[in-house]
C-alpha cells in the first residue's frame, strides 16, 4: 500500500499542467509536435519519453514559456505559459554551474535573483547541499567537484527556488549508471518530502518507471503522444529495491512494447 506523506509536509502541491491539442512547427514548416493533450495534476511525477527529436523538449520549453503556443492551448497553474514565472523551475541536462562561485553560491543564486531574502536562501541552499550529500563542499567551486557532483549543486540549487513546478530535461543524462542511480534516489526523497509537480524528460526507461508516477510515450516526429502508462509501485521507493521487484519490470516492458512502436516511425 502506498504511504501517504501527512498534509503538513506538502508544501509545493499548487500547480497542474494541461496541455491541449497542441501543435508546434519551427520555421513555419517542420512539424514537431502534432495535437498533444496531456494533464498533470498537482503534485504528480510524470516522465516523457520517446525517439530523439520527437519534441519532447519542445513541450518542456513551451511549458517554460521560452516558445509561444501556435496552435492548442496550455495552461500552467492556471495560466499561460510565460518566461520567468516564479512558480515554474527549469533544470537541463547540464549544471551550468557559474565557474566563479562555489557550491552554496551556485545553489542560492536563482534564489538570489529572485530576491528570496538573504538569510532565507542561505539557510534553504545549506539544507538542500547537505541532503544532497554535500554539506562538506559548500564552499567548493565547481573545477574542483566531480560531474555528479556539480549535477548535485544544480540539483540544489533547482530545488532552492521553491518553485511548486519543476521542469526537468534528462537532468542525469551525461552521468555514468552508479551516479544517476545516487541522483535518482537523491530526487526521490527530495520530491517524496515536497510534493512538486514535475515534468521529467529522460530516454532511460529504468529512471522513468523508478521516479515516476505516469509515464507518457511520445512517437516519432512530428510527437504526439501515443501511451499514457501509470506506475503503479508503492511510494517511498528506493531504485535499487526495485529492481528485485516483478511489477517494476513488468511496466518497463509495457512502456518498452509502446516505444518500440514510437520507433518503427524513425
Amino acid at each position: 500500500m502506498e504511504q501517504r506523506i501527512p498534509a503538513t509536509s506538502v508544501v509545493h502541491a499548487a500547480g497542474a499542467i494541461d496541455i491541449r491539442d497542441v501543435v508546434h512547427r519551427f520555421s513555419g514548416e517542420v512539424l514537431a509536435v502534432s495535437h498533444a493533450t496531456l494533464h498533470v495534476a498537482p503534485g504528480e511525477f510524470v516522465s516523457i519519453v520517446g525517439p530523439s527529436g520527437c519534441g519532447k523538449t519542445t513541450l518542456l520549453n513551451l511549458l517554460a514559456g521560452l516558445l509561444p503556443v501556435q496552435e492548442g492551448s496550455i495552461s500552467v497553474a492556471g495560466a499561460a505559459p510565460r518566461a520567468g514565472r516564479h512558480d515554474v523551475a527549469y533544470m537541463l541536462a547540464r549544471d551550468s554551474l557559474l565557474p566563479w562561485l562555489n557550491a552554496l553560491q551556485n545553489a542560492r543564486f536563482g534564489a538570489e535573483i529572485r530576491n528570496i531574502p538573504a538569510q532565507r536562501r542561505n539557510a534553504r541552499a545549506r539544507e538542500l547541499l547537505t541532503q544532497v550529500g554535500l554539506g562538506s563542499f559548500e564552499h567548493a567551486y565547481p573545477k574542483a567537484l566531480s560531474q555528479g557532483m556539480r549535477q548535485r549543486v544544480a540539483l540544489a540549487r533547482t530545488f532552492c527556488l521553491d518553485s511548486p513546478i519543476l521542469l526537468m530535461d534528462e537532468p542525469f543524462g551525461a552521468l555514468d549508471a552508479q551516479t544517476k542511480l545516487q541522483l535518482e534516489e537523491v530526487l526521490l526523497a527530495l520530491w517524496t518530502s515536497e510534493r512538486r509537480t514535475v515534468v521529467f524528460i529522460t530516454h532511460d526507461l529504468s529512471e522513468a518507471v523508478a521516479l515516476s508516477d505516469r509515464v507518457i510515450v511520445m512517437s516519432a516526429r512530428p510527437g504526439t503522444i501515443i501511451a499514457d502508462i501509470k506506475v503503479d509501485l508503492p511510494r517511498p521507493r528506493s531504485v535499487r529495491a526495485l529492481q528485485r521487484d516483478a511489477r517494476y519490470h513488468d511496466i518497463y516492458a509495457m512502456i518498452w512494447s509502446k516505444l518500440e512502436l514510437a520507433l518503427e516511425g524513425t
